[in-house]
């Protein structure tokens, strides 16, 4: 599916959205076009090689959307891939976005398989404001990768609340549902540093002045999202590190619950130890026992409630029923 939006560098005419082929080629001069691509096909991207001379190379990776983040320098366009992420009701199951763009001197190509929330209001908010999408393509791609650099943040949040919420309830019961939840949290992190890991190495060149595709003025704009990229990446390594510490509280708890059971089992058998010696001996099935009268039997009984009432009362002084 094509669409595209165009608008006059100079002048006070309305921007132009039209939908289909028909504008998806080189702009005419004094004119900034963006060309957006949704759920590509090779009739697509056979489309922009004849267009717009895109490197096949370029195409080939447009057509396979598992690319890592990464730039490339063609001879008068760039090709950059980046990702988003988006979160399925629970944080435990986030999807990477990947968005593929082609940023020339005015014009701005963007490829994805999939809508990203980010770029539709990035497109509603220049269909709008005439002054954004005049300031040329690379500040049109600059808020779309900002919008979704952003993004990140609102997850990020989200995923310290579910660890605060783990970390109560790991402190107070822990049960076999927290861990999976810890392990969730914890993949959840490495996909995302995985991710952006990369992705900030790209901004930091976008951020460098000196490419033709990307005028000084807006290469200012990517440095902040290259500062943005840092604070989410330290973010995800402290936000492993406490998840780390919710792991070794856990298995601390269950083994201090293990401890718990033991001493239990342990001060049982203690008990009870004495009562088999005295009832095993005086149990035995022989005739003419040493002993056999009734105040033996009487002191057996005795014995049976005495010790271990005493021994019980021995582990308490000592502290181990605590």
């Amino acid at each position: 599916m094509f669409r595209t939006l165009e608008v006059a560098k100079q002048g006070t005419d309305l921007p132009l959205v039209t939908d289909g082929t028909s504008h998806a080629e080189q702009p005419p001069a004094g004119t900034i076009r963006w060309v957006d691509v949704e759920r590509q096909d090779d009739t697509a991207l056979a489309l922009l090689r004849e267009r717009f001379d895109f490197h096949p190379l370029a195409l080939e990776d447009c057509a396979k959307f598992d690319q890592r983040p990464k730039l490339e320098e063609y001879r008068d366009y760039l090709f950059v891939v980046v990702h988003g992420f988006r979160s399925k009701g629970s944080v435990d199951t986030v999807e990477p976005l990947e968005l593929h763009a082609f940023l020339g001197p005015d014009y701005l190509v963007t490829v994805h398989t999939e809508p990203v929330p980010e770029l539709e209001r990035v497109w509603k908010r220049l269909a709008g404001d005439l002054a954004l999408a005049r300031r040329g393509a690379d500040f049109i791609y600059y808020l779309i990768v900002d919008e979704i650099v952003d993004a990140n943040f609102q997850l990020l949040d989200q995923i310290s609340d579910a660890l605060d919420e783990i970390e109560d309830a790991v402190l107070h019961r822990h049960e076999n549902t927290h861990l999976t939840q810890i392990f969730a949290l914890k993949r959840t992190l490495v996909s995302m540093r995985r991710v952006l890991s990369p992705q900030r190495d790209v901004f930091a060149i976008l951020a460098k002045r000196g490419h033709a595709c990307i005028s000084d003025r807006t290469s200012l704009y990517f440095r902040d999202v290259y500062d943005h990229l840092v604070r989410i990446y330290e973010s995800i390594d402290t936000g492993r590190d406490l998840l780390g510490n919710a792991l070794d509280a856990y298995l601390s708890m269950v083994a201090q619950r293990t401890n718990e059971i033991m001493k239990r089992l342990t001060v049982l058998s203690a008990i009870f130890l004495p009562l088999t010696f005295v009832t095993g001996f005086f149990g035995q099935n022989f005739a003419h026992l040493p002993f056999a009268n009734d105040a033996l039997m009487w002191s057996m009984l005795a014995a049976c409630v005495l010790i271990p009432g005493g021994m019980v009362l021995w582990f308490y002084k000592s502290r181990w029923l605590e």
